[in-house]
């Protein structure tokens, strides 16, 4: 038995590696799969998203298919850009000047209105057929300014007063404890534990 994972990006695999390291199987991407097509997320949440994705992965292969969709809510933008931030402002759109746009959008708002969170939800479709989604959040707020090297997308407006720093200045061990994708990873690896007895 495998698991495969609906993703082509060496960051993410290598973090989700890490983090499912534990269970009993071998984890590859769908790349290492041989499966490459196109997915339409046309859902409107990100759990939505997330088994839109596996399911069209699961129709490919033999394997226990997981999938996630993760974005950025801002509370004082109405939780924009949410399920579409990777598309937010254009899909061609570095993230630095996406980032730069959002802190001037919200240059006014005092700090505490500028809650805000990362979400990640995870899918995951069996072999013989079933699906699971579990939700990981991490609350924080946007900052004054970008900082930070080591994360990416939107981890250099994205503070953790807690910590005193953005995620992108968190170390990759502190950021898996604490982030949405690790909490979720972590959710869905205590369920297949149970499934892959």
């Amino acid at each position: 038995m495998k698991i495969v994972f609906a993703t082509g990006n060496k960051d993410k695999m290598r973090e989700i590696k890490q983090i499912l390291g534990n269970l009993p199987v071998e984890i590859i991407s769908m790349k290492e799969a041989g499966i490459d097509i196109d997915i339409e997320e046309n859902g409107t949440t990100f759990e939505e998203n997330a088994l839109i994705k596996a399911k069209a992965v699961a129709g490919h292969c033999d394997a226990i298919v997981l999938a996630d969709d993760s974005g950025l809510e801002i509370d004082c933008l109405g939780k924009e850009p949410g399920v579409y931030s990777a598309r937010y402002l254009g899909r061609e759109t570095p993230y630095p000047e996406k980032n730069a746009i959002i802190l001037d959008r919200i240059k006014d708002v005092e700090d505490k209105d500028r809650s805000a969170r990362f979400v990640c939800a995870i899918a995951a479709v069996l072999p013989d057929g079933r699906d699971l989604v579990v939700r990981g959040t991490m609350e924080g707020m946007i900052g004054h300014e970008i900082a930070g090297e080591n994360g990416f997308g939107y981890d250099p407006i994205f503070f953790l007063p807690e910590y005193g720093k953005t995620s992108a200045q968190l170390s990759p061990e502190e950021k898996n404890a604490v982030s949405h994708r690790g909490k979720a990873l972590r959710m869905m690896a205590d369920r297949l534990s149970e499934i892959l007895k």
